[in-house]
């Protein structure tokens, strides 16, 4: 049974994926070499959160295979509660990672049968997730059966105790984009909190401006709709009152990661002045923008280093500019 959390915690509910990037030091003729990380979009966000100082329980269905072990050290080792998580038989998610000379990353993913879709009604039902303030989940974990169909029916009943955070986070290459359209205005309605890419944006209202997305969002029933842009900052929309918010200056090293850590931000910040746990009924566009401002400074300082690594809450240097990075360590 999960033990309770704090009044400013969020529960993370997804999967872990291990992030696979080629190795050229230790590549040769005839030989690929890979460098395996540990990742996936609400793992990737639940050690941000934790690393930030917000108290944090992740709810995954974590294999006993190489990789399962890899996940539970690294969540462990930020902080992470793991005491709802599910100890699975069936194997992990493997993305193999090919990244542009701009530090993008596209991937191959190898997820078929894998834990982490695997859910139970009875796995949700007691993974404890009415102690947190907020439930943040989304990605493939909401979308791959059998298990995205349990989740959504859980999200209803939490959404009567916790303020509910989506992130679609799009993968065109496991899961037709379609299908996404068709399950995203259910999402909106149970959202507090949707956070999206740009790239999910043309996946998913290919054509359409970010404010009019952001519109149709709000009609369906998301409060608070947020869209990253990398390099060019985000769009912020509560209610439809509307705030651009730029990046953080950073040498890019690669953006794996990026709007995962994104997402920990604006929570982290919107659970440390206490907006999390209801509707967001009190929530300003002045807290949006400081709540963006600092998920944005959390990206930066992701893209700076190699991988899905977030910075630990000493590494984010809040400014009086605004504009100030401490450089990870």
């Amino acid at each position: 049974m999960a033990r309770p959390q704090a009044p400013n915690s969020v529960t993370v509910l997804g999967e872990c994926v291990a992030d696979a990037f080629t190795d050229p030091a230790r590549s040769s003729s005839g030989e690929l070499a890979l460098r395996a990380l540990p990742g996936g979009g609400p793992a990737n966000t639940a050690v941000a959160l934790a690393r930030l100082g917000t108290p944090t329980r992740f709810l995954g269905r974590l294999s006993t295979d190489v990789f399962g072990t890899l996940f539970r050290a690294r969540l462990s080792a930020s902080g992470v509660d793991l005491t709802g998580s599910v100890t699975a038989p069936e194997p992990s998610t493997l993305a193999v990672a090919d990244l542009d000379e701009t530090g993008q990353a596209t991937y191959t993913f190898y997820a078929d049968s894998a834990a982490d879709w695997q859910w139970t009604d009875e796995e949700l039902a007691t993974a404890g997730w009415e102690s947190a303030a907020c439930l943040h989940t989304g990605s493939l974990a909401l979308i791959r059966q059998p298990g995205g169909a349990r989740i959504e029916d859980h999200l209803a009943k939490a959404r009567e105790h916790v303020t509910v955070s989506i992130d679609p986070n799009v993968r065109p290459l496991l899961v037709p984009p379609a299908a996404y359209r068709e399950r995203l205005p259910h999402w909106c309605a149970l959202a507090d909190i949707l956070r999206l890419s740009e790239d999910d944006l043309a996946l998913l209202l290919p054509g359409v401006s970010p404010e009019e997305a952001c519109d149709t969002w709000h009609a369906a029933g998301a409060r608070l709709v947020v869209i990253t842009f990398g390099g060019r900052g985000a769009l912020a929309s509560l209610g439809g009152l509307r705030v651009s918010v730029p990046a953080s200056a950073v040498d890019v090293v690669d953006t794996v990661g990026a709007g995962d850590s994104f997402t920990a931000g604006l929570l982290h910040r919107l659970a440390t002045l206490g907006h999390l746990g209801g509707r967001l009924d009190a929530l300003s566009l002045d807290v949006v923008t400081d709540a963006c401002t600092f998920g944005a400074r959390v990206a930066a300082l992701t893209c700076s280093v190699t991988g899905a690594n977030p910075p630990r809450v000493e590494e984010v240097a809040l400014e009086a500019d605004g504009e100030r990075l401490l450089p990870s360590v």
